[in-house]
């Protein structure tokens, strides 16, 4: 499995615009399906975007969708999620996550790996 550490969570007013990284450990990030959860006060774990290993295929939730990119660099071991329009609903802890090598990206079910979470808060 690879280690994964977030950062880039934060506070930011309702519109305004967050950028999470994911930085993953070992040679092998390249094989791995990449994804950002979010987990609310008292809701459960939400998928909100995945990525396929080559970076060509990309998957939204519906809550976030045209407001939300994921994208990942291979070379830097990164995965990113720009967030932008943020609204107060957006607030959760944000986890990285990760699936092997022929893993679904929008299948929540398919990721067993997580980081530690960052948090991010969205005031009205």
């Amino acid at each position: 499995q690879v280690q994964l550490v977030e950062s880039g969570g934060g506070l930011v007013q309702a519109g305004g615009s967050l950028r999470l990284s994911c930085a993953a450990s070992g040679r092998t990030f390249s094989r791995y399906v990449m994804g950002w959860f979010r987990q609310a006060p008292g809701e459960e774990r939400e998928l909100v975007a995945g990525i396929s290993w080559t970076g060509f295929s990309t998957y939204y939730g519906d809550s976030v969708k045209g407001r939300f990119t994921i994208s990942r660099d291979n070379a830097k071991n990164t995965v990113y999620l720009q967030m932008n329009s943020l609204k107060p609903e957006d607030t959760a802890v944000y986890y990285c996550a990760s699936a092997g090598y022929g893993s679904r990206w929008d299948v929540a079910a398919d990721y067993d790996n997580w980081g530690q979470g960052t948090q991010v808060t969205v005031s009205s």
